[in-house]
């Protein structure tokens, strides 16, 4: 016990349909209606939904044909990023009036680490509430929280009661917590790893928890540590204020389905030109070269290859990514054509590899 390390008090602040209230903030005449941000034409994508077009089954990265024929009233919006920046600036100096340990998630979620805070209020809870009225007071736009010992278990409570609700989960709920929740509610667990967990009778944290380091990591790869840690409350990456990137990347949809490699080069060529200037701008580097392939039925592939030299340049990218296209061949038309750079030259901090489990019970205020 004397070698407990202390628990940490985390917020996870989800912004309830941020894109979407923005624009019905300064709409008044959207308030009330289904809307989705976006483009509305047959290649368009949902970017956010509102919370009245969610109840007809319209979601963010949901086609808009698809959305529109869920929700024949729904009402498109084209994304204003300029003004979700502002907001989102506008939000992040609230946290920051409470602490400086604030890790951007995007524009609309963050973690915070209030363990020691500006306030001297002991209440990770108290403090949570009192931010989202400060939202509210400040911009008009409501937001979620979740509040507990490490930031998996704050981002999992932060949706127990959206919208415009916060959940606490106390250091001795945890274990009861993540062994009632259900499996597709884990954050890192999306619906194919999910129906893939089915088939192994795993439907809840508590079926999880049965299930060995070895059967996970032999079933699911590298996430199998990570789902075996989790369930049991162990997760010790740290709010980090200045989050390092593990990809940079671009993509193109396109308005009509490429068949001719031909064209497929002169769209990569522009790709490769914006993701060198973003490589630029961050003045980062990388070995591995992925190319993301969707074809017209919306299956996605992915190509990569690493190098033995980190890589920026343009021509070096395009060189790559032209391997890459004709490493195999391609099955069907394809509408979206993406190049991202990872392994890059950055440090990235080993959170996971010296782990204390928050079963531990060191008891404080939340």
């Amino acid at each position: 016990m004397s070698n407990a390390k202390p628990l940490r008090k985390i917020i996870h602040v989800d912004m309830d349909a941020f894109y979407a209230s923005v624009e019905q903030l300064d709409h008044p005449e959207l308030r009330g209606k289904p809307i989705a941000v976006g483009g509305s034409s047959k290649r368009g994508v949902v970017s956010a939904a509102s919370y009245e077009a969610r109840k007809y089954g319209v979601r963010s990265a949901m086609s808009s044909v698809l959305a529109k024929r869920n929700c024949p009233e729904l009402i498109f919006v084209k994304a204003r990023f300029d003004r979700y920046k502002e907001i989102s600036k506008q939000i992040r100096g609230i946290f920051y009036d409470y602490t400086d340990l604030v890790e951007p998630l995007s524009l609309d979620e963050a973690y915070l680490d209030v363990t020691v805070n500006k306030k001297g209020n002991p209440s990770a809870t108290l403090i949570a509430k009192e931010i989202r009225q400060r939202i509210f007071d400040e911009t008009g736009l409501k937001a979620s929280a979740g509040i507990s010992v490490n930031k998996f278990i704050a981002k999992v409570a932060s949706d127990i009661n959206k919208p415009n609700g916060q959940k606490t989960v106390n250091p001795e709920e945890v274990d009861d917590f993540l062994e009632m929740l259900e499996i597709r509610k884990f954050y890192g667990v999306g619906k194919v790893t999910a129906e893939k967990m089915y088939k192994y009778g795993i439907f809840t944290g508590k079926d999880l928890k049965t299930k060995s380091l070895e059967f996970l990591e032999d079933h699911f790869g590298k996430s199998g540590g990570y789902y075996y840690h989790v369930v049991r409350g162990i997760h010790n990456s740290p709010v980090k204020p200045h989050r390092t990137p593990k990809s940079v990347g671009a993509e193109r949809t396109f308005s009509e389905n490429l068949s001719s490699e031909v064209f497929m080069l002169e769209r990569l060529d522009h790709i490769a030109e914006e993701l060198e200037r973003r490589l630029r701008k961050s003045n980062i580097a990388g070995k591995t070269v992925t190319l993301k392939i969707k074809y017209s039925d919306f299956t996605l592939n992915t190509r990569s290859k690493t190098l033995a030299y980190f890589i920026a340049d343009k021509s070096l990218i395009m060189e790559t990514a032209k391997d890459l296209l004709y490493q195999e061949e391609l099955h069907n038309s394809v509408r979206l054509l993406g190049i991202s750079l990872s392994n890059l030259n950055t440090k990235e901090e080993k959170d996971e590899d010296n782990r204390d489990s928050v079963s531990v019970q060191l008891r404080f205020d939340f």
